[in-house]
């Protein structure tokens, strides 16, 4: 009774796994209603004890997009010295589309947090898992709308409050590129670009205790099996 259609389970499916965390866009203008339906479709996502933590700064000023760079090159830069002998394999690599997409947001953990007990007495980063989950409706949304979307998160999260004028307890944890592109990676780049691999689901499931592994496995649907969201 509760089940959706065939057609649209397949779709769901299909979106989770094409989502891909994008980086080359093209400079087109976001529509303003789609833009509206990404925010809604975000904002419609479950969060610990309803505290609906998320905020979205959308970046307008040519000069405030330039500073965002900025800052996103300036850790990138201090990740690559970081990373030891991968550095230079690290500066190869495109992590970011903010001079290139049409629609730049910031996403931040609200203020005023700790008033919210409710599911975060013992697991307080529960405010930073239910932003997570907006953004991953945001994604899904817009890779079903044709739009690619990344998530930045190389800056200093205190130079970018700074910078947007959060209030005290406030927290900058993404920048985000929304845009058309020419097309989909047809793996994640990181992946595409020989960064890491996929570790494979058998490894990661296991049954009463860690590593304890399942005696009948865990069956992935054929749909699911050897694709990467």
């Amino acid at each position: 009774m509760n089940r959706y259609p065939d057609s649209d389970i397949d779709a769901i499916y299909r979106v989770i796994r094409e989502r891909r965390d994008m980086r080359h866009f093209r400079p087109d203008p976001v529509a303003p209603d789609q833009l509206q339906r990404l925010l809604q479709a975000a904002h419609w996502a479950p969060s610990v004890g309803f505290m609906q933590p998320w905020r979205f700064i959308r970046i307008t000023a040519p000069e405030r997009r330039q500073a965002l760079h900025a800052m996103v090159e300036s850790e990138r830069r201090r990740t690559a010295a970081a990373l030891g002998e991968r550095e230079d394999e690290f500066m190869r690599l495109k992590v970011e589309g903010i001079l290139d997409c049409g629609e730049v947001l910031v996403a931040a953990l609200m203020d005023g947090r700790e008033r919210h007990v409710f599911g975060r007495r013992t697991l307080p980063e529960m405010d930073l898992a239910s932003v997570a989950c907006a953004l991953q409706n945001m994604w899904l949304a817009a890779r079903a709308e044709g739009l690619g979307m990344g998530w930045v998160s190389l800056f200093d999260p205190v130079a970018l409050g700074t910078l947007l004028h959060l209030p005290p307890g406030a927290k900058a944890i993404a920048i985000i590129c929304l845009g058309h592109v020419d097309h989909f990676y047809e793996q994640p780049l990181l992946e595409q670009e020989g960064w890491a691999g996929r570790q494979a689901l058998a490894t990661l499931v296991s049954e009463n205790s860690w590593g304890e592994a399942d005696a009948r496995r865990i069956a992935v649907a054929p749909t699911l099996a050897n694709t990467s969201p």
